[in-house]
């Protein structure tokens, strides 16, 4: 509805434009606002109609075979008196009657007693005279509007011997069958009119700034109709075609989108949120520039239309973007005078920063992408502007740099947009992550100094996990991101977690309750939210945090509590279970398998490929089992190639090395004790 009010409403409220039709008379002088040449429909269509009007109907050549069929006719009608007047039979009264049966002929009563009363040698004669006469009159060219002639001239060609009475009879004989022998050629005619309209060529008109289109007082003729409308002008007293025309467009186009939607359900799972928050930044981008372009000739080229082209494709996908670009390109410039240049103009600049902008990682990548979308419309400007030389050199050079703030001002807006987006909707995008993956983050830093071997570990995690996303084509980087975060919990109680104890230090779990032991484990969950929170945090990097575990539980601190209770009932198991939920996307299922996986291949230091492979698949299987990556789009062929891309990135970390001699000793030590540690190699 507000879609469909934005196309009709911005016209109404257009206080250049009046209210006028044909034969109205204009309330003052109206001026050009710019120079304008055009092609005039009306001062063309009049122009071919009067060339058409021009040409002569067009006539067959004369048809011989038709006054044959005539005479033969006159012939008929003349046997057929002939054996009346010789029937002996009949009555005067039956004579007339059959007289009268004639279809062809109507003679008049004066005519028919005569017929019937003049002498044998008479009538013969009448009827070879009758028969010369038509032979005569028929042997020339005779059109629809010759047969009137024709007619009045019979008397002429009668022999001058015949009595005035006889006369008269060959000429009621001799009317009825003149007719046209050249036909008129209704075909031909038209062919010739199409000839004679195609060969007028368009009448073009032009108008310079500032000059008069129509004078108070004047009666708007259609010409003048037509140019106040190129001007965008006019409004008609009655935009009832307007409105329809509006309405269907965009009832058109709202099922156009409503399918667009309901198809990609079946692939992206748009929120209500998302859904709502796409509609509402359509219809503020809609709505401004039809209030804002209306009747203008710079504007409409500096209006950063393709800023929402860039948001979607940043917050979404390129398929979304391009989509609704050229939906709200083509509604924005629809009825708009060069309706179709801006259509294009408003949709293939964007489409083109889309591809510059890339994956979106630096700022400098959204300025090129608008120096880019610049450039493409001040081509497109050139390729429509140039070929119609309808605008001179200083309005496309104006145009031109107007399309070039156009592109700076895009890139603005969309790294506005796009952080506003990702703030409502609880997305990331890829400057967030590049922003909140610096090494001198305070939570990073606090990580570093308070948990070292945890901040190793999530590093050879975040590695693993990134290049097996990008194996499967998932967020590579949003992926490596929360994999460097998904222990930070871990830095308020990091002695509690191998990886940051030395060797030689008691181990803190051996000395407590198994229940604590587990419930410090598993708060690193809530703690790294808690922190993630604190330092604002995207929430889709604390989904990492909170699924990496899933809903497993802690195994070492279970066995020992059903080792000191009675039963395995006696314990309950909730309490070793961390929170969970289970990894709800690809992104956080591959941080948990590498989590996993690293975890594991630390632990028993894998000697070759076959190890290794069987390390790897042991802890698939085991999440799998589990129902871990049940809420997860993760197929079998993604599994595979992750596991592949696990095997890979290990193999380069697990390599064997040459195990060197000390430093430091005799030289002849050394080289003594070379010979015996030949070929030896130790595992880093």
């Amino acid at each position: 509805m507000i879609a469909f009010f934005a196309l009709i409403l911005p016209e109404t409220f257009s206080q250049s434009s009046f209210l006028m039709e044909i034969g109205d008379v204009a309330p003052q002088d109206i001026l050009a606002p710019y120079s304008l040449t055009y092609e005039s429909e009306v001062l063309t269509e009049q122009a071919r109609q009067e060339a058409a009007n021009a040409v002569s109907p067009i006539f067959l050549p004369t048809d011989p075979s038709i006054g044959r069929r005539q005479v033969e006719r006159l012939r008929t009608v003349l046997y057929y008196l002939t054996t009346i007047r010789q029937d002996s039979y009949a009555s005067k009264e039956e004579k007339l009657g059959d007289i009268n049966a004639l279809e062809d002929v109507n003679f008049s009563d004066e005519i028919k007693n005569r017929i019937l009363e003049i002498s044998d040698a008479r009538w013969n004669a009448v009827e070879s005279e009758a028969t010369v006469v038509l032979e005569q009159i028929m042997r020339n060219t005779l059109r629809e509007s010759d047969i009137y002639a024709a007619k009045a001239n019979i008397a002429s060609l009668i022999d001058f011997s015949f009595p005035q009475d006889q006369a008269a009879v060959v000429v009621e004989l001799v009317e009825p069958f003149i007719v046209p022998n050249s036909l008129y050629s209704e075909e031909q005619t038209r062919e010739a009119k199409n000839q004679a309209r195609e060969s007028i060529e368009p009448v073009i008109r032009s108008f310079i700034s500032g000059e008069t289109l129509v004078r108070r007082g004047q009666i708007i003729r259609e010409g003048d109709w037509e140019a106040l409308r190129r001007y965008g002008l006019i409004q008609p007293n009655n935009r009832t075609q307007d409105i329809i025309g509006a309405g269907i467009f965009t009832l058109f186009l709202g099922v156009l989108v409503g399918l667009y939607f309901t198809f990609q359900k079946a692939h992206e799972n748009y929120s209500v949120k998302a859904v709502l928050i796409i509609a509402g930044t359509f219809l503020v981008f809609l709505v401004a520039a039809r209030f804002v372009i209306i009747d203008r000739t710079v504007l409409p080229y500096i209006f950063p239309i393709a800023a929402f082209s860039l948001t979607l494709y940043v917050i979404f996908n390129f398929e979304i973007a391009a989509f609704l670009s050229l939906i709200l390109g083509i509604m924005t410039a629809y009825g708009m005078p060069r309706g179709f240049d801006l259509t294009i103009f408003y949709v293939l600049p964007g489409i083109i920063g889309i591809l510059v902008l890339g994956k979106a990682r630096r700022i400098s990548a959204f300025f090129g992408a608008g120096i880019t979308i610049g450039l493409a419309g001040a081509a497109i400007i050139l390729a429509y502007r140039l070929p119609d030389s309808y605008t001179d050199w200083i309005g496309i050079a104006t145009l031109s740099g107007v399309s070039m703030l156009n592109g700076i001002g895009v890139a603005g807006l969309t790294l506005l947009l796009q952080y506003g987006f990702s703030q409502i909707l609880g997305m990331t995008t890829a400057l967030q992550l590049l922003d909140t993956s610096r090494p001198d983050h305070p939570l990073l830093q606090q990580i570093l100094r308070n948990a070292p071997g945890s901040y190793q570990h999530s590093l050879q995690v975040a590695n693993l996990a990134e290049q097996a996303a990008e194996a499967i084509g998932a967020d590579s980087l949003l992926v490596r991101v929360g994999a460097i975060y998904h222990d930070c919990g871990k830095s308020l109680n990091p002695h509690f977690f191998i990886e940051n104890q030395i060797q030689e230090e008691l181990n803190p779990h051996d000395d407590i309750d198994p229940i604590i032991s587990a419930q410090t484990i598993i708060s690193h969950v809530t703690d790294g939210v808690e922190l993630a929170k604190k330092n604002h945090l995207p929430n889709r990097i604390i989904d990492f945090i909170r699924e990496h575990h899933g809903t497993m539980y802690t195994h070492y601190q279970y066995s020992q509590a059903v080792k000191e209770a009675e039963s395995a009932s006696d314990v309950d198991k909730s309490l070793f279970t961390y929170p969970g939920p289970r990894p709800q996307s690809r992104e956080t299922a591959l941080l948990m398998l590498a989590d996993g996986t690293e975890a594991r291949a630390r632990s028993e230091v894998p000697q070759d490929e076959e190890e290794l492979r069987s390390l790897i698949d042991v802890v698939f299987d085991f999440y799998e089992r589990n129902g871990q990556l049940d809420d997860t789009n993760l197929t079998l062929k993604d599994l595979q190639t992750v596991k592949n891309s696990f095997f890979q990135t290990l193999m380069g970390t697990y390599h064997p090395r040459v195990k060197y001699p000390g430093l430091g000793k005799p030289e002849d030590e050394i080289t003594q004790k070379i010979p015996e540690k030949a070929g030896q190699t130790s595992q880093t």
